[in-house]
């Protein structure tokens, strides 16, 4: 679907756009099932599995350093939009609140609507991950995730959950949602991984 919105690029740019994919000026949308609508209020994320158990409200995310940067996202539907501006909580920063179990190397995310999508824990930690309720200096709006969500930029899209409720740490990998539906269990964008036989 090329046109106003979106358009071939006539090269890399320098290695910045991916194989496949064209560049859009918009922020699709793109959601399996309805957005889900709640307050910031009512964000409560819980990390369990191989980790001691906790919970981080709102507030207690408010409460930790606060990043914002700068990075290109890549959706498997062959989009990609540069230089979009995100804020929150660094996925590194969170980590140092937390304390592992022995053996833990992956990672589910767990969302609102019982979505689901794995990482390695190396992919998870990655410092420019964020947990983000910010997007272009306004509040992620729901349809984008709002109030919050994981953002991974080295990965296809649809590895940073939606409207985050859950970090579940494992001792292996795991298919979430799409993973369990043909999609590729990694998700690297570079080198085309969308489907599970990529």
């Amino acid at each position: 679907m090329l046109g106003k919105f979106f358009k071939k690029p006539a090269d890399d740019l320098d290695g910045r756009i991916p194989p496949g994919q064209t560049l859009t000026s918009r922020f699709p949308v793109l959601t399996y099932g309805p957005s889900q609508h709640y307050a910031p209020e009512e964000v409560v994320v819980r990390v369990f599995g191989l980790a001691e158990e906790q919970t981080f409200t709102w507030a207690d995310l408010l409460a930790l350093p606060q990043t914002t940067l700068t990075y290109d996202i890549h959706c498997v539907t062959h989009w990609s939009k540069l230089d979009t501006t995100w804020t929150g909580v660094r996925v590194v920063d969170l980590m140092a609140r937390l304390q592992l179990k022995p053996g833990a190397t992956h990672v589910m995310q767990h969302s609102v609507g019982g979505y689901t999508t794995n990482l390695s824990l190396e992919d998870f930690t990655r410092p420019e991950n964020l947990l983000a309720h910010t997007f272009g200096g306004e509040a992620l709006t729901p349809e984008h995730g709002g109030p919050l969500r994981l953002v991974v930029p080295h990965l296809y899209f649809w590895k940073s959950a939606k409207w985050l409720t859950g970090l579940e740490f494992m001792d292996r990998d795991a298919p979430g949602f799409w993973e369990r539906n043909g999609y590729h269990m990694r998700g690297d964008p570079f080198a085309e991984q969308r489907y599970d036989d990529d």
